[in-house]
């Protein structure tokens, strides 16, 4: 499966990630702002994106499923996980995302 190009590092499955209440399937291995590219390959690529933690523009709050604490990372920086669930994408991550009609998220 892992045929999806250089652009990912190699993954054997997708794994599932909340974002605003819809569940999407991303592949394993990946940092998460390259997950989001995988389901907006155009838009995320055309993001202002450094991918190198300086621009700060791919904030997000996630937890990792009912229970567990919410955390700030960058998207960038932070490896995907199974059950990952995004509370609060930066307005350039919802920008980019805009396809996906996410509907409401907080800001």
């Amino acid at each position: 499966m892992s045929s999806a190009g250089p652009l990912y590092r190699p993954f054997d499955r997708l794994l599932k990630i909340e974002i605003a209440g819809r569940t999407f399937e991303v592949p394993e291995n990946n940092s998460l702002l390259r997950a989001l590219q995988y389901l907006a390959p155009e838009d995320v690529a055309m993001g202002r994106f450094c991918w190198n933690e300086e621009c700060q523009y791919c904030r997000v709050v996630y937890d990792l499923g009912e229970g567990t604490p919410e955390r700030n990372a960058l998207a960038c920086k932070l490896g995907v996980h199974d059950g990952m669930r995004l509370r609060e994408l930066s307005l350039e991550l919802r920008y980019c995302l805009r396809a996906l009609k996410l509907g409401e998220l907080r800001p």
